[in-house]
């Protein structure tokens, strides 16, 4: 299961790169976007030297190119996540894109005042704020999973919750700030036994661990391409067949429409229906070389490569003196590592360590309920993917002790 890290760097051209003369990047926030390898740079890059055309509409040569590259991607994303069909694949501008669709879509046509929606405490902005706005709008209520003081889900509140009969729980899969992955297959059998549907925020899971959803019987799935070796730009919403099929769109115009007259249009089949517009094709195209990318590496690998170097990272960072750290142990959690230093606000922390070219996250990563929660207002952040090593680690917690002598 060991993965070639060396290899694997040099692959990423990035890394070749000095942030100040004879200062190395270190590059420990994949968590908020991923680096890139070469394949996903040079397919972009073809695409755009030989085949550059808008897709679906033209019947010449780099038009139908340009299609067949557009659904390919398509079709390696759905089984690279075992969707049913590549229909099931909703392209997307990302994550948060994706959760909004369904909020404007499904909810808005499923969801009445007083409908209850369950949610977790250590949501991000992008699964709180798309629910809040609903509220405002129909007078849906909220609820939410609370998190335990070592970063896990309360389960037996969660069950108490759905007595409620909820329409919807919607939670993610992975925190982005605790590093906890959550039993997501539970979370949804639970879910479906109270009669409510289920969307999961896999932002942070699909990019480290193999992600099944028809194993998960989720009824709905988003994730992006930039946290996985991908584009910017781009995203994902899997969707049921049938509940896609029932939803309206979501914006209108272009490619999403069977037919148009002036008083009234049909909407397009599955997955067009949700895709109006001229789509991102680049990222698209790069979308599929990063899944091609991560399929070549080896999804278990990564995990088993990510648990290990989150192990160590944990156990070097805890024997730092005046350092907390956030979210269970390297069991139950993905490869991040967020922590606070004592009277050193995490903007210096990460300030410093840029000096010896450590890029971390500094703040409440879009999560602020959850850092109210545990009654603080940012955390410093190392994340780490599969071309990360232990070194990196080790010059990560030597920079801190810089940050601690510095500030006395």
């Amino acid at each position: 299961m060991s993965l070639d890290v060396g290899s694997i760097r040099k692959q990423f051209p990035i890394f070749q790169r000095e942030t100040s003369p004879g200062v190395p990047l270190i590059y420990l926030d994949s968590t908020a976007t991923s680096q890139k390898p070469i394949a996903v740079i040079e397919a972009m890059n073809e695409y755009y030297r030989r085949s550059n055309a808008n897709i679906h509409r033209g019947v010449h040569t780099l038009a139908e190119e340009a299609t067949a590259m557009y659904e390919g991607a398509r079709e390696k994303i759905a089984k690279f996540i075992n969707a049913p069909s590549a229909k099931q694949v909703i392209y997307t501008r990302n994550t948060t894109e994706s959760i909004n669709l369904v909020a404007y879509s499904w909810a808005r046509a499923n969801l009445k005042a007083g409908d209850l929606v369950i949610l977790t405490e250590m949501e991000h902005h992008s699964n709180l704020v798309p629910w809040h706005m609903l509220q405002a709008e129909r007078g849906i209520e909220l609820e939410f999973i609370p998190v335990t003081e070592d970063g896990l889900l309360d389960l037996s509140a969660y069950k108490t919750l759905l007595n409620r009969t909820p329409k919807l729980v919607s939670f993610t899969h992975m925190s982005n700030v605790l590093g906890t992955i959550n039993p997501a297959g539970e979370i949804i059998r639970l879910a479906h036994e109270a009669g409510a549907m289920t969307l999961v925020d896999a932002a942070q899971s699909v990019p480290h661990l193999k992600v099944d959803v028809q194993a998960l019987d989720v009824d709905f799935l988003a994730f992006s391409a930039h946290k996985m070796c991908g584009p910017t730009g781009i995203g994902v919403l899997y969707g049921k067949k049938d509940l896609l099929e029932a939803m309206p769109p979501f914006l209108g115009g272009g490619d999403m429409i069977k037919e148009v007259k002036l008083r009234s249009f049909r909407a397009n089949s599955l997955p067009h229906k949700f895709e109006a517009g001229t789509p991102a094709i680049a990222e698209a195209v790069g979308f599929g070389a990063a899944v091609d990318y991560l399929s070549s590496v080896g999804m278990d690998a990564i995990s088993a490569y990510e648990h290990e170097l989150t192990e160590y990272a944990l156990e070097r960072l805890i024997e730092i003196p005046g350092v907390r750290l956030f979210g269970p142990d390297a069991e139950k959690k993905g490869g991040v590592a967020s922590f606070v230093l004592d009277s050193v606000h995490p903007h210096d922390v990460a300030q410093i360590l840029d000096k010896g070219g450590i890029a971390i996250r500094a703040g409440h990563h879009c999560a602020q309920p959850l850092h109210e929660k545990f009654g603080i207002p940012a955390t410093s952040r190392a994340s780490f993917y599969l071309y990360n090593t232990k070194e990196e680690v080790d010059l990560l917690v030597n920079g801190i002790y810089k940050v601690k002598e510095l500030f006395g």
